[in-house]
């Protein structure tokens, strides 16, 4: 497989810089943030590549003789959101991206479903965790009637400009299982849209990474290597929708995600966490993961999100990346 990172754990140095991180852990490939919840760190030159040829070849310099690649573009965010402070820049951003992976040679753009509002006239997003009751279905039928509009338009959108969209199965987004992927295709006859297939999220749910990605086959674009322990002493209280996390202060560094809105700090009591590959799931379920990918297009990109906040950044990359190696040469020698 092609084996990479996710740039957002190295947003904290220069491209080139990051660059090097990636090819000294032996992959080749680092996937670039491009907007959404998070900037274009690494990209400073975006609007003028997707003008400018000039501009486009010389960030792509920067990568030539490294042995390292673009690994794809990520502009993770909502771009449902029903404030359109929020919501209308990361559907710029989305579209923004579509644009600049044309330029940039490349057909892969991550970001997320997005999740909208429960009623006409919302201003805050609202997810539908279990739709037992009649009203909670009304409030996805109107939620599921914004995104089919929204998808279906970006569908035609990428196919014009040679593109695939991947979407992360992210709980809070209004697709984050297999179901939701096929009611989406089946709603919007889309033929660039797809997933970016994160076992991490599907872990905590209780789904089984390797089986979703075998039953969605060829509607897998592009894959992150990001794991999950399961602490049992509190999920066996609490169950893993516990809700215990903290609303961090002005003056606590914390994550901006657009608007008035910020990342809250993780429940310390967590019923799972993040963590590096292998903390969570061994070497020989990778190996199975990638098999799985390899089974769907042995060219996919399978790249390195760290989120791990026991492990440094380049610690954490160092513990995921020999495990993603490990789990990859054991692969090529069972072809």
């Amino acid at each position: 497989m092609k084996l990479g990172v996710y740039n957002a754990i190295l947003h904290d140095r220069s491209l080139p810089e990051a660059i090097a991180v990636v090819r000294d852990l032996g992959l080749t490939g680092i996937e670039l943030n491009s907007g959404g919840f998070l900037p274009a760190t690494h990209i400073p030159t975006l609007d003028e590549i997707l003008v400018s040829d000039a501009a486009r070849d010389d960030f792509l310099d920067v990568f030539a003789g490294t042995g390292v690649s673009i690994a794809g573009l990520n502009c993770n965010g909502n771009p449902l959101h029903p404030d359109p402070v929020i919501g209308d820049a990361h559907a710029r951003d989305v579209r923004r991206s579509i644009r600049l992976a044309e330029r940039l040679g490349q057909d892969r753009v991550v970001t997320m479903s997005g999740l909208p509002g429960g009623e006409p006239g919302s201003t805050v997003v609202n997810w539908v965790v279990n739709a037992w009751n009649s009203a909670a279905l009304d409030v996805l039928d109107y939620q599921w009637d914004i995104a089919t509009g929204f998808w279906r338009e970006i569908d035609r959108f990428a196919a014009d400009h040679g593109v695939s969209v991947a979407l992360e199965l992210h709980p809070q987004n209004l697709v984050f299982n297999s179901a939701d992927v096929h009611k989406l295709i089946e709603l919007t006859r889309a033929t660039h849209l797809g997933v970016e297939l994160d076992a991490s999220h599907l872990f905590w749910q209780q789904m089984d990474p390797v089986s979703v990605v075998r039953h969605l086959g060829e509607l897998v674009f592009h894959a992150a290597a990001k794991d999950v322990r399961v602490n049992p002493e509190w999920v066996r209280l609490n169950g893993v929708l516990d809700n215990s996390f903290r609303r961090l202060a002005p003056d606590e560094p914390r994550t901006h995600l657009g608007g008035d809105e910020w990342a809250n700090a993780w429940p310390e009591r967590s019923a799972w966490d993040f963590v590096a590959l292998g903390r969570g799931h061994d070497t020989a379920f990778w190996t199975e993961f990638l098999r799985a990918l390899h089974e769907v297009d042995p060219e996919m990109w399978v790249n390195i999100e760290h989120e791990d906040v026991s492990l440094g950044r380049l610690e954490g990359l160092q513990v995921a990346s020999e495990v993603l190696l490990e789990a990859d040469a054991a692969l090529r020698a069972g072809l």
